[in-house]
């Protein structure tokens, strides 16, 4: 019986040595293992968050690349829908003077057959009833001729009166006149054509010298017949 109570007193004095041994802030496995979870955590982030921000910068710099190509090529856009509407507008005018130019060549080969009309009417004077008759037939068929000339776009040239104009006229004549001033019409000779706005012919026509010109001019042909007989009088009387 002793001998148990001293065993068991050896026992309890072993394991408060036991404890007394053992260090309290010695970490257990368990925490050990927590704090390297923490780590391995820690890291992870550090990394998950070293490629986002590698792969934001990656985005930005895609997307201002794409931005200057989105640019390039608006401006090429532009500058081909430019090229494409002046090639257009071109085309157009093209086609416009090709057309004018056919029309004006089929006109100009009719304005001589409208000049004997003209002259025709005023030349004719009907009397009798059948010339009358002749002649109302002849106006209805330069009147359908006329309209058709309208239609087309020509319109007759109103020159006497007007300025003379080398763009619009062709000066035949020139003459002196009291009643109109230098380069101004006088007469028209053949009337001249308009078509859509520019000139499908040119009008014929007399010009002004203005008042005064003839006298002058006869004066100096008189002072030079003077002055030559005069010169042949002096010759004879040297001789």
């Amino acid at each position: 019986m002793i001998e148990n109570q001293s065993d068991n007193i050896d026992d309890k004095e072993n394991d408060v040595s036991n404890q007394a041994n053992t260090p309290e802030d010695t970490p257990s496995s368990e925490d050990q293992v927590v704090e390297n979870d923490d780590l391995s955590s820690q890291k992870i982030e550090d990394i998950n968050t070293e490629e986002l921000k590698n792969t934001i910068s990656n985005n930005d710099a895609r997307l201002e690349q794409l931005e200057k190509e989105h640019e390039t090529l608006k401006n090429q856009y532009v500058r081909i829908s430019a090229d494409f509407d002046n090639f257009r507008k071109r085309q157009s005018r093209d086609q416009d003077d090709l057309k004018i130019q056919l029309v004006s060549k089929s006109l100009t080969s009719i304005l001589p057959i409208v000049d004997n009309f003209e002259r025709a009417r005023q030349q004719l004077k009907p009397e009798s009833e059948e010339a009358q008759a002749l002649h109302r037939s002849y106006q209805g068929l330069y009147k359908q001729l006329v309209e058709v000339l309208k239609q087309q776009g020509v319109a007759p040239m109103r020159v006497v009166g007007q300025q003379f104009d080398p763009n619009l006229h062709e000066a035949v004549l020139r003459e002196p006149s009291q009643e109109f001033n230098e380069d101004f019409i006088v007469e028209e000779l053949q009337r001249g054509y308009h078509l859509e706005g520019k000139v499908l012919r040119h009008a014929l026509v007399k010009v002004s010298m203005g008042p005064g010109k003839q006298n002058s001019q006869e004066e100096e042909e008189k002072d030079t017949v003077e002055g030559d007989i005069n010169s042949g009088e002096n010759t004879s009387d040297d001789l």
